[in-house]
């Protein structure tokens, strides 16, 4: 069996993919950002490591005031150098993991904007598992050619606004190649004012709206948990990570209390206001958590005392799960590090399909470890989970007691309307993209009547009729002749989505004329482009003479046997055939019924008719209900009026 990979190859590989903006591993939960100085195109790296540090210094300087009293979801705005690496320059780069709080990845993006207004001779970029999230802001004014396969190394934020290096400049370009023609041609890759507006509107009202991001609450705690969060109140979002992320592990640790409530129910609990985002609030008081035996509870008599008090003892317990839990796995190295070590090694088949906690498996993963505990992931782990651990461990030996925090003042709560109360602005954030929209598809029909008016010229309402009449069929067909792409199946569209003025007396009459017509086009047409698409290929005559007449023997052997099936069934009897087209029973003799009868298997089955039949039947079936009939015609651009007879015998 192969040992693992060396530490030291995978561990930079790692952390390299995670930073990789085609990686399609990334957490689903972060956003990634990297900053690039002009002078990291030229200078060496010695002198490059020092700027860069200068530059970190000033950049973390330049928007503490925006963060220093911001509460972040898990991790702060932070930026650390970028390994050496032949791929891309030198830089500064930071990933924040923002999990259920949204508002922290556009504080990011704001941040990004904001670092290349202060910053000119900067270059930034930023990104997510979606990829180039900014540009799904502004979907409906990007260029054509752009979408998530072409903007690979081409989307990036210099001085306060939004670049996209052309594709006709730069086919494939490179990090660098992108940078040096960012330098040198800014008003060329500036992205349109309809792009800058979309994106700008996003993160308009920042960082405003990360101060009304925060919510305050008053919350009864023991005296250490008041002690750790007056001196590092950033250390709420590790209790609140504690707390929603429980498992059966961790409230082992909650039923003892070991750290935080060390005289169990003898503890004198204490009022303080404690700062979070609204994220963690909802996240503390949507959860019902039941007080764990050892936490004193107050009576639920007194309902707003009884509430500040099951805020804190969740904020406790989420606080006593997440250190003892850190401080093993800190001492362990586990963590995001060793899962993603892990997994790196079932993506290369180190395990080779062994089945979890087998014998043979078990041997494997205890080898994997030892790899593990020599490399610099180990220590990182350490580090990263250790540190709430060490910072705790440094504000608890402190001098505090309950009195301290008797004498002062506690705010009210926040108003938490908003937990509640939050279908307005749902509303309208929808009826923004809503309008949005319906400017996007105005600006596209505009077009195609514009295209109509000047490709057609003036026609009788007779031949419109007729043309409604094949509308349904002729959509149809271009639907399962298309060939789409990966994206999913491409409906074609209709450039007229007025309702059909159907005649259903005349339909059967006129669809047969329409459907001859269509039928002697479409055989040319396909003969045409059978002929050109063998004439891009080069094969072998004998082999295409053979494959034909395998496919020739393959076709009539099933349909004979699909005809014999089918012969002693009722159902070739709810076909509409050709010569129903031409002599309908009502019409003939019981003689000419009978030849009728005898023929019918000889006679061609008109598909074309039984298509839109079958449509409008199960269009009929809805009674005016949405239905997947009425979504497909929708989409073809086909709206059929409703049945008023049927509606009025109701």
């Amino acid at each position: 069996m192969a040992a693992p990979p060396q530490p030291s190859a995978v561990d930079s590989d790692l952390f390299t993919s995670i930073f990789s903006h085609s990686d399609s591993r990334l957490p689903e939960d972060a956003v990634f950002y990297a900053i690039f100085p002009d002078p990291s195109l030229s200078s060496s790296f010695q002198d490059l490591s020092l700027s860069l540090q200068s530059l970190r210094h000033d950049i973390l300087a330049a928007v503490s005031s925006f963060t220093s009293s911001y509460i972040w979801q898990h991790e702060p705005f932070s930026l650390t150098l970028s390994p050496s690496s032949l791929a891309e320059p030198l830089h500064l780069r930071g990933k924040v993991r923002y999990g259920d709080n949204l508002e922290d990845e556009w504080f990011v993006v704001f941040l990004v904007f904001y670092i290349t207004r202060q910053f000119p001779h900067v270059s930034a970029r930023v990104w997510d598992t979606d990829g180039e999230f900014l540009l799904i802001e502004a979907a409906f004014h990007l260029p054509r050619w752009l979408d998530p396969s072409t903007s690979l190394n081409r989307v990036f934020i210099r001085r306060g606004d939004l670049h996209i290096v052309p594709k006709s400049k730069i086919s494939s370009p490179s990090i660098t190649d992108s940078l040096k023609f960012l330098i040198t041609n800014e008003d060329v890759s500036r992205a349109g004012d309809s792009i800058q507006a979309a994106i700008k509107s996003r993160i308009s009202d920042y960082p405003e709206r990360a101060r009304r991001n925060m919510h305050r609450a008053r919350a009864i705690v023991p005296p250490a948990v008041a002690q750790v969060l007056r001196h590092d109140p950033c250390l709420i979002s590790v209790a609140v990570e504690g707390f929603y992320d429980r498992d059966i592990d961790s409230m082992k640790f909650a039923s003892k209390m070991e750290k935080f409530l060390p005289r169990g129910r003898d503890e004198e609990l204490v009022l303080v206001s404690v700062p979070m985002s609204r994220a963690m609030y909802a996240q503390l008081v949507q959860q019902t958590f039941q007080a764990p035996k050892c936490y004193p509870m107050p009576s639920r008599s007194n309902i707003k005392r009884y509430s500040e008090a099951e805020l804190g003892m969740k904020i406790s317990c989420g606080l006593e799960m997440a250190y003892q839990l850190r401080m093993r796995e800190g001492a362990e190295g586990r963590g995001t590090a060793w899962d993603e070590y892990k997994k790196s090694l079932e993506r290369i088949g180190y395990f080779e399909g062994l089945i979890p906690g087998s014998n043979e498996y078990k041997r494997l993963t205890e080898k994997a470890e030892d790899y593990y505990r020599n490399s610099s992931l180990f220590l990182q782990a350490c580090v990263t989970m250790s540190t709430p651990v060490r910072r705790i461990d440094e504000i608890l030996p402190l001098p505090h007691s309950a009195d301290d925090f008797k004498s002062q003042e506690v705010p009210p709560s926040d108003d938490d309307s908003w937990l509640y109360n939050g279908e307005d602005e749902l509303n309208s954030a929808l009826e923004e993209r809503e309008k949005e929209m319906e400017l996007y598809d105005a600006k596209i029909k505009n077009k195609q009547k514009s295209r109509d008016s000047l490709g057609s010229g003036p026609s009788s309402s007779s031949n419109n009729e007729v043309d409604d009449l094949g509308n349904i069929a002729k959509s149809m067909q271009a639907f399962m002749q298309k060939v789409s792409s990966f994206q999913g199946a491409e409906i074609p569209q209709s450039s007229d989505s007025k309702e059909v003025d159907l005649d259903v007396d005349r339909f059967m009459k006129e669809m047969e004329t329409i459907m001859r017509c269509q039928g002697n086009e479409d055989s040319v047409s396909d003969l045409d482009i059978e002929e050109g698409s063998s004439s891009d290929m080069d094969f072998d005559e004998s082999e295409i003479d053979s494959d034909a007449e395998e496919e020739d023997d393959f076709s009539k052997s099933y349909a004979d046997v699909l005809s014999k099936e089918l012969k002693s069934s009722t159902l070739s009897k709810s076909f509409i055939r050709a010569n129903e087209q031409t002599a309908r029973p009502d019409e003939v003799g019981s003689s000419s019924k009978q030849d009728m009868d005898v023929d019918d298997e000889f006679s061609p089955v008109d598909v074309d008719v039984n298509l839109v039949k079958s449509l409008l039947d199960s269009f009929a079936s809805q009674e005016g209900l949405p239905g997947p009939a009425s979504n497909l015609l929708g989409l073809m651009g086909v709206r059929l009026p409703k049945d008023e007879s049927s509606s009025k015998g109701k």
